[in-house]
């Protein structure tokens, strides 16, 4: 394998030093059983960078970002920070981190494991089996229109306001991936807007109804607007493959669709920019859960979302497909074992630490990677 993979570590707040030191010890076990090579720099993000540099990311941190391959996040924020700066808010980084380098696609995909159908909310029927895909744009939209602000009206009475707004290019290259997601998959996207109230959602659906004529006949495509996309989310969820929609809507139905597998714990992402002259996107990898700042430190935390990020980026910034399928396929196998962190435990399971099933997905790990290897040396003997 090619040498000199970069990654950039950045733990972030509460939670999110221990599930990324379950993936940190992952990574060891690529570079010593796998040959993987990978360079790891760690540094702060968020709550810790406000704390040690007055900044939520520091000029040198993004300058270490934009000369990775990928960047590993973990979260950030609580209530700690509550009454810093707006500007300086932990939250703050994170958003720099996708402007600076124009992360404008955001895949989250919500997969529900065999034996943890149980664990989700809604009746095992319902979303067993569930693998959708939601696409979100990421560096536009409502998050970071203009004008944005809160004033004061001639009568002293005052007002906030925020501003959604897409340009064609903006909406055409977030839809582009999807679009060349579902090829991969069931072919079939759903575009989500609000072009019944919404200017920019008539927009959104004429520029992805254009593209798909233009470039994608061959995709199933659906427009459904966002109220009827969340109701159907907890309806008929199997109904959807990949769904793409707008940065505010992506937030709230990314959400939605977590909690459709028992856990936000369980749900990773990634983040992707636009493909360079070398054919490398920018990338980062983070998992879809928060800091939870009221189980850190309590070795609580459920890692497998930030173990399948890593995976994601495995896939999607590495090409390193077997490797990808090697973790999740432990964290298959792990879970339909019966460990479970509390946030997805039920009947007839056991509880575990953040780092017992660390343990345990590097054991299974190792037995796959053995069992593949004798494969292949018996399937050569014949």
């Amino acid at each position: 394998m090619s040498s000199n993979k970069k990654i950039l570590m950045l733990p972030g707040d509460g939670i999110g030093p221990e599930v990324m030191h379950e993936v940190a010890r992952m990574i060891d076990w690529m570079n010593d059983h796998r040959g993987a090579a990978f360079e790891v720099q760690e540094d702060l993000a968020g709550g810790a960078a406000y704390d040690a540099h007055g900044t939520s990311l520091t000029d040198e941190t993004m300058a270490h970002a934009l000369a990775s391959d990928a960047v590993l996040f973990g979260s950030v924020g609580g209530p700690k920070w509550d009454n810093v700066p707006r500007e300086e808010r932990p939250e703050n980084g994170l958003l720099r981190l996708r402007k600076e380098m124009d992360l404008f696609a955001n895949l989250r995909p919500a997969t529900v494991f065999d034996g943890l159908a149980d664990a989700s909310s809604l009746k095992e029927d319902i979303i067993s089996g569930l693998d959708l895909m939601i696409v979100r744009e990421l560096t536009a939209g409502v998050y970071f229109g203009e004008p944005r602000g809160i004033d004061t009206l001639p009568d002293g009475t005052r007002r906030g306001f925020d501003t959604e707004v897409y340009t064609e290019p903006e909406i055409q290259r977030v839809a582009g991936v999807a679009f060349e997601l579902a090829r991969k998959r069931s072919n079939k996207v759903h575009s989500v807007e609000k072009a019944n109230v919404m200017e920019s959602g008539v927009f959104w659906r004429e520029v992805v109804t254009a593209l798909h004529e233009a470039e994608y006949s061959d995709v199933e495509l659906h427009h459904m607007y966002a109220d009827n996309c969340a109701m159907q989310l907890v309806r008929n969820p199997k109904q959807f493959d990949v769904i793409v929609t707008s940065n505010l809507f992506g937030d709230i139905l990314s959400d939605c669709a977590a909690m459709l597998t028992g856990s936000l714990g369980m749900l990773p992402s990634a983040s992707l920019g636009a493909p360079g002259a070398d054919g490398q996107r920018k990338a980062l990898y983070e998992p879809v859960h928060g800091s939870a700042p009221d189980i850190a430190g309590q070795r609580l935390a459920n890692p497998v979302a930030m173990m399948l990020s890593y995976a994601m980026m495995l896939r999607y910034s590495f090409d390193m497909m077997a490797e990808a399928e090697l973790v999740e396929q432990a964290v298959k196998n792990v879970l339909t074992g019966g460990l479970r962190t509390a946030d997805i435990m039920s009947e007839k399971t056991a509880r575990v630490s953040t780092d017992v099933m660390g343990d345990a997905v590097l054991r299974e790990m190792g037995k796959l990677s053995a069992s593949s290897s004798a494969h292949k040396v018996s399937g050569g003997g014949e």
